[in-house]
């Protein structure tokens, strides 16, 4: 077994979710870190992370029947497969917590204490020990609803569980006047930080346009924000390729980033601020190569699904596929995209189809994917390099060259990816839908106006 079934079978036998801590103590000792630097990492004492760990310890030797410890911890439990009755067992579990009641329309981030939430270790366990590190940087890349949003929660929730403060920016929600200049931009992103930290904007008093905006936002940062913190505050950016739209505004605020993040190496102060930061595709906006916040701290990529993730989403769901032939046929369809692959899932699992009838209608107007693939049609419509670009892909029918920046937006999109200068649909999905689909001209307005009225409320995930 891995060490992700040990945590469902801890779960199972106390029938609650494990704390953070108790997470992080499992996975740390998996990794054969010792007590010390789990209890650094953690920012608690080493005699309560030993505690917590003789508990971890003696549960999981009263579900295998045998002494565990730290000590032979990993040893004994990865060669050892589950038995038919603890398979039997997490199945029923977790069969009974996803009834249609307790079963939320896939779309939004998954909350932490969400059943549903596949672990992709070992991004969770590396993202929740870099933001102990005074002054870090934590950068996650993922196409659209790959799961940036649902991770960067359980970053938040461990930061606050060892006393952390945190404040979540998502540039998706800035009006576009925000944009207008690096003034108003950054007047904004410090009247959101303020108010989300329940302290009165002092703006007026730190802002002096004879020094300029950038230094003005660093001595508030400094003087106001960080003076008032008597603990780490972890400043969430969500969405940060929407400030790739802005070239001028990209070019001062990035570099910003960077330099906040080299004061720390300088001034106690910054340490305090750990960044983490989420956007959906590589920069395309030039930068020195020493001014990029995007070549420093802890770089976090996150992958499709595997056939065991998706094979332990659809138990979660309470399905009971026998083998992995059903998970094989949905993973040639969708190529393990964790959005498509839930949607699946949910809808098999609540009886609305089967397995059959949703690969035979997934590209088509009565697939369940109908709304997600016409608004990604609209999307597509309202900028026509991109509809040209699609239309080479369609018709190369194998790996083509893109130019950068185009190929970018449609690698943010999730509709491609990108293999060194090569560029290849994500899945078979997108791949019959375009290739069907008409990306004429003419169908731009009908295909925008039809997207309207499905209007997406959910969030990037």
């Amino acid at each position: 077994m891995n060490i992700d079934t040990v945590v469902q079978l801890i779960e199972m036998n106390q029938k609650k979710a494990l704390t953070s801590v108790q997470k992080l103590v499992l996975y740390s000792s998996w990794e054969g870190k010792n007590y010390t630097v789990i209890a650094q990492q953690a920012h608690y004492g080493a005699q309560s992370i030993r505690e917590i760990a003789s508990q971890l310890w003696r549960s999981l030797s009263e579900i295998l029947g045998e002494p565990i410890s730290k000590a032979n911890f990993r040893a004994r439990l990865e060669r050892r497969p589950l038995t038919k009755e603890q398979q039997q067992l997490l199945q029923k579990y977790y069969s009974k917590s996803a009834t249609p009641s307790a079963v939320e329309f896939p779309g939004g981030p998954l909350m932490p204490s969400s059943h549903l939430y596949i672990p992709r270790s070992p991004i969770e366990e590396l993202a929740c020990s870099e933001i102990t590190e005074p002054g870090c940087v934590i950068r996650i890349k993922g196409a659209s609803k790959m799961g940036k949003s649902s991770l960067m929660l359980r970053i938040i929730d461990y930061a606050t569980s060892i006393g952390y403060r945190s404040v979540s920016l998502d540039f998706q929600q800035a009006d576009s006047a925000v944009f207008a200049d690096l003034d108003k931009f950054l007047r904004w992103f410090c009247a959101n930080i303020s108010s989300q930290l329940q302290l009165e904007p002092r703006l007026d008093e730190y802002w002096d346009l004879d020094i300029g905006s950038k230094v003005s936002c660093t001595n508030y940062f400094q003087g106001y924000l960080l003076e008032h913190l008597v603990c780490p505050l972890v400043l969430t950016l969500n969405e940060v390729n929407q400030v790739f739209e802005y070239p001028t505004i990209a070019k001062e605020f990035l570099p910003l980033l960077r330099f906040w993040h080299e004061q720390a190496k300088q001034l106690e102060i910054w340490q305090k601020l750990r960044l983490l930061v989420a956007y959906s595709t590589e920069i395309y906006v030039p930068l020195k190569i020493n001014q990029s916040p995007f070549n420093v701290g802890l770089p976090l990529k996150l992958p499709p699904f595997t056939i065991e993730q998706v094979q332990d989403l659809a138990q979660r769901y309470g399905l009971t596929w026998k083998d992995d032939k059903e998970t094989k046929q949905l993973m040639a369809m969708l190529g393990g995209h964790p959005y498509l692959v839930c949607l699946a899932i949910y809808h098999i699992s609540q009886g609305k189809v089967s397995l059959k009838q949703l690969l035979q209608q997934a590209a088509t107007e009565s697939g369940i994917y109908n709304d997600h693939l016409r608004r990604l049609l609209a999307t597509l419509q309202q900028e026509p390099e991109l509809v040209t670009l699609l239309k080479q892909l369609i018709a190369a029918q194998d790996n083509v060259k893109l130019k950068s920046i185009p190929a970018y937006k449609l690698e943010s999109l999730g509709l491609i990816k990108l293999e060194g200068d090569s560029a290849q649909f994500s899945c078979e999905l997108y791949r019959l839908y375009f290739a069907q689909v008409n990306l004429s001209e003419e169908s731009r307005t009908s295909a925008i106006e039809e997207a309207s009225v499905h209007n997406d409320s959910s969030k990037l995930t």
